[in-house]
């Protein structure tokens, strides 16, 4: 990923039900970690059977809690968030999980994902007398569950909710101390299932479940419910929509998830491995030297290394470029110039695996192409003969609008602009992209399955003013509630 100009992370969710013990640790430990998935908030909310618990903090996870934070978290059940803001402004009242109480229990919910029907929807509820506390789409998701579960039981309300919503969410919700797992119809954003030895836990990737010791069950389907046992006993299932198609996000095996987690079946490092040993067999070039930007480059370029070796090609795998770990996300820099600094406080070149080689760079993606110019300026000032740029994605030429903070087509190198258009601006001897239906082929999926928004501009939901790459029937806000 370009850092610094790149799409970031989305969020994380996590929920818990135990047999005895409290859930706030576990929860903890679980959002450290998703902490990639986002550093602006944490919180957790826990409820003891009697009363709901809750801690939600700006900062990263570490920050956000401290040990008496913790003690105060009763319950053996609960929900945890950690965001990165994609809707809605960067500040506390947008931070999650969003809890609310109202005559029938108290509700938690924690959101990832984006919904593209919101102002309807906010606009409906405010005519009937809710009032709201931020402009994030999670609040509209809480109280429209809220207003159903008056005259509704669970299933059916969250049912009716799922009817009424619009766009990519995987939610954890705790109504009560009941903790259920919400997936999308199409399944957009990831959301998993796991056991414990005391319980179950749903998490967005399986790396929170096995920091818990935890086996992975399976994925959550897409239009499924699932609730867990209070007391961790077990869990019922409950389809409430299916879809003829599914619209995985294809950039959760590119880029998101932790190389380490099952994703869709899919383990994400193979994943990440397999489309880098595609680069190699669509545009494979023989260099002295192959290297990854780090670190999400690396599995690609592994795989790269690997398949070039095989078909007898000598390249060399080695790690090119070292990552200070110290410095800050390069885009909090205000300007320009401070961001290009940024990338060589962040990024430096191993002289001796450079100088007078042909060098192979491969990343996961471009989105500005700021970086990959500085990039290649690195490797040709540190000395290498030719420098060619191989990408484990196709163009980015669209933004996204289903949970992850993607430039504007303004903003976007790919956006009706050719490769060769490209490697002339970023200084490369050569660039070169994956192609779609590789992705779909090395994470195992059907393109019909995928969510490509942004590498056609056709996009699985209906967003005013964008094109569709498939039949829709999108809720219509304020018509009858489907049972």
């Amino acid at each position: 990923m370009q850092h610094g100009e790149g799409p970031t992370e989305k969020c994380g969710v996590v929920g818990v039900a135990l047999a005895e013990r409290d859930a706030a640790r576990p929860l903890y430990y679980s959002l450290y970690a998703l902490q990639h998935r986002g550093q602006d908030s944490a919180g957790i909310v826990t409820h003891d059977g009697f009363q709901q618990h809750g801690h939600v903090e700006m900062g990263l996870v570490g920050d956000a809690f401290d040990p008496d934070d913790l003690d105060d978290l009763n319950g053996s059940a609960g929900i945890g968030h950690v965001r990165y803001p994609t809707a809605g402004s960067v500040n506390s009242s947008c931070a999650q999980p969003f809890s609310v109480s109202f005559k029938s229990g108290a509700l938690g919910l924690a959101h990832n994902g984006n919904l593209v029907n919101t102002g309807d929807l906010r606009d409906e509820l405010a005519s009937q007398g809710h009032a709201f506390t931020s402009d994030g789409d999670t609040e509209v998701i809480a109280h429209d569950l809220a207003r159903n579960l008056l005259d509704s039981d669970l299933i059916r309300a969250v049912k009716r909710t799922m009817g009424r919503i619009h766009g990519s969410y995987a939610l954890t919700v705790m109504h009560d101390d009941t903790v259920l797992g919400v997936r999308d119809p199409r399944g957009n954003r990831p959301l998993c299932l796991g056991e414990l030895e005391d319980g179950y836990v749903l998490a967005s990737e399986s790396a929170a479940i096995d920091t818990l010791d935890g086996e992975l069950v399976r994925d959550v389907r897409p239009g499924e419910l699932v609730v867990l046992e209070a007391d961790g006993s077990g869990y019922d299932s409950y389809q409430l929509y299916e879809e003829d198609t599914a619209a995985h996000c294809f950039f959760e095996h590119v880029y998101f998830a932790r190389p380490d987690s099952v994703i869709d079946d899919t383990l994400v490092y193979e994943a990440r491995r397999n489309l880098g040993g595609a680069l190699w067999a669509e545009s494979g070039i023989e260099t002295d030297v192959v290297m990854p930007v780090p670190d999400s480059g690396r599995a690609f370029a592994s795989g790269y290394a690997d398949a070039a070796q095989a078909d007898g090609a000598s390249t060399e795998f080695a790690e090119g470029l070292m990552k200070n770990r110290y410095v800050g996300r390069t885009f909090i820099m205000p300007t320009q110039d401070e961001r290009e600094r940024a990338v060589r406080l962040k990024l430096n070149p191993i002289k001796s695996t450079v100088e007078g080689r042909s060098v192979t760079l491969i990343d996961d993606s471009i989105v500005r192409g700021t970086t990959s110019t500085q990039l290649v300026e690195l490797l040709r000032d540190a000395g290498a003969s030719e420098v060619h740029l191989r990408i484990g994605a196709p163009p980015i030429l669209a933004p996204c609008y289903m949970g992850i903070d993607m430039a504007t087509r303004d903003e976007l190198i790919a956006a009706g602009r050719s490769t060769d258009d490209i490697r002339e601006t970023v200084g490369a001897d050569s660039l070169s992209y994956l192609s779609i239906e590789a992705v779909a082929e090395a994470i195992g999926q059907s393109r019909a399955d995928l969510c490509l928004g942004c590498v056609t501009g056709e996009y699985p939901f209906d967003i005013e003013g964008e094109a569709t790459d498939r039949d829709l029937e999108p809720p219509v806000v304020g018509g009858p509630a489907d049972d």
